[in-house]
């Protein structure tokens, strides 16, 4: 099989093409193109190519720039950075419970963290997305001693979670849960799901983590959340817009925790890819399902 890695060569996705019995070429010669940068600069396929797979797990810039297209197979990268991500995930809420940014910043403050400090001992947590970041962020809640609720679009129950409830009952979770994970794609349904309604049925001892995408919170409405006590805090690493402007209110909040969107560092984004890389090669010479096909309709 010929597969193209375009914009540029990676030696980590150039491995797994060469390891798994395939060539890689110029994308006029290509079967198959791996396509590692964003939606601007996509170049115009020839209908030899029959697959393509996206190095992105969200897909939304894709969609908007209309690039899918039903000619060919496409692939994302959903669930391959999923172990990293969570790990991320349960750091930032780890930090705002035990009051880690408090310290930073306010040094020995102990008087005023020393009471707001909350475990996750015998708490709930909701994850809002529950795909395969939800599968590997259950446990390590669970092993914390918290109650996860997972939702996801079909209800189908997530391994180890306490619940599955499916995306139409969701306004059923806020109240039974403590703390919030959002790893939810970005669309049209999940835009401003976190908003003023949803943030007055938490609690005000509630931390939000976001680690999908920006525009799943309506940041004005999670300002006034921070600043009135409706909640305890946000940990976001996605934002809208990101970065957020350098006036942007929520950097002055000391109950908010933002990192710059490295729950999946770029860095190692074609490290962890390739062994994925390599299966769905495997999989694609044997006519075998792959690994998250995207349908160019969907959206995600």
């Amino acid at each position: 099989m010929k597969i193209a890695i375009e914009p540029g060569r990676d030696e980590h996705l150039a491995e797994a093409v060469t390891s798994s019995g395939s060539a890689v070429v110029a994308l006029d010669e290509a079967d198959a193109l791996v396509w590692i940068g964003g939606p601007d600069g996509f170049p115009q396929l020839a209908d030899t190519v029959r697959w393509v797979a996206l190095a992105t797990a969200g897909i939304e810039k894709f969609v908007a720039a209309e690039v899918l297209d039903d000619r060919r197979l496409w692939t994302n990268a959903s669930g391959f950075y999923a172990a990293g991500v969570a790990e991320h995930a349960l750091t930032l809420l780890l930090a705002g419970l035990r009051q880690i940014n408090t310290a930073v910043l306010d040094h020995w403050a102990k008087e005023r963290i020393d009471p707001a400090v909350r475990t996750l001992r015998g708490a709930t947590v909701a994850i809002i997305g529950a795909g395969g970041i939800g599968r590997e962020l259950t446990p390590l809640l669970k092993a914390c001693g918290a109650r996860v609720i997972a939702v996801n679009r079909s209800g189908r129950a997530i391994p180890g979670a306490h619940q599955t409830l499916p995306t139409d009952r969701i306004d059923e979770v806020w109240a039974l849960t403590d703390h919030v994970v959002l790893a939810a794609p970005d669309t049209p349904e999940t835009h401003h799901l976190i908003n003023d309604e949803s943030l007055g049925k938490l609690h005000p001892h509630s931390w939000i983590v976001n680690i999908a995408r920006g525009p799943l919170i309506d940041q004005s409405a999670l300002h006034r959340a921070l600043l009135g006590g409706t909640i305890a805090g946000a940990a976001l690493d996605v934002t809208d817009p990101e970065p957020p402007s350098l006036d942007d209110p929520l950097w002055s909040l000391p109950n908010v925790i933002i990192t710059p969107h490295v729950a999946n560092p770029a860095s190692g984004l074609t490290r962890e890819m390739a062994p994925y890389l390599a299966e769905n090669i495997r999989r694609f010479e044997a006519g075998e399902e792959l690994l998250s096909v995207v349908a160019p309709g969907a959206g995600y």
